[in-house]
């Protein structure tokens, strides 16, 4: 009988032993924007190679200034985000009674839109009448492509600081 225990016992230290070295370099984080891009490289420059949806969790390794490496759900690949779209918290999409402790507050859900939600946005225009909110409402719309950014930076001759170039 006490053959039969031993190799069990073996086989238990060295699955318990392969999960911890799994773990250990990982960190589950919670995208807090609206769509995250996985890129290629650590920069805003890099090619994308997908994307994330508010309150997806993803494992984060390796850090590259403010990036942090990813794994793509479903993908078995890796890509960089930029940390400001990631976060240590479970975000709670629609939280029930049990969730409200660990839900994201109001505030915190304004930010992850770019500072307003649409109830936060409602209170300030009633409250600054006087401002011309069309071209806010204009820029909100643009959307530049990573390609004519790259072509901006070069006819600009900027070089771009942090992560891969």
């Amino acid at each position: 009988m006490r053959s039969m225990k031993t190799p069990f016992l073996i086989l238990m230290l060295i699955t318990a032993t392969a999960a911890t070295a799994f773990a250990v370099g990982r960190t589950l984080m919670s995208v807090q924007v609206r769509t995250g891009h996985v890129r290629s490289t650590p920069s805003f420059l890099g090619k994308v190679v997908g994307s994330l949806a508010y309150g997806d969790r993803v494992a984060t390794y390796e850090r590259q200034g403010p990036w942090s490496q990813v794994d793509l759900p479903g993908s078995g690949s890796k890509g960089w985000m930029h940390v400001s779209a990631l976060t240590k918290k479970r975000i709670v999409i629609n939280p029930d009674a049990a969730d409200v402790e660990r839900a994201a507050s109001g505030s915190e859900l304004a930010l992850a839109g770019k500072g307003f939600n649409n109830e936060v946005e409602k209170k300030y225009r009633a409250k600054h009448t006087d401002v011309d909110y069309a071209w806010v409402d204009r820029m909100e719309k643009m959307v530049v492509s990573p390609k004519n950014i790259k072509r901006f930076v070069q006819d600009g001759g900027l070089t771009p600081q942090g992560g891969a170039q």
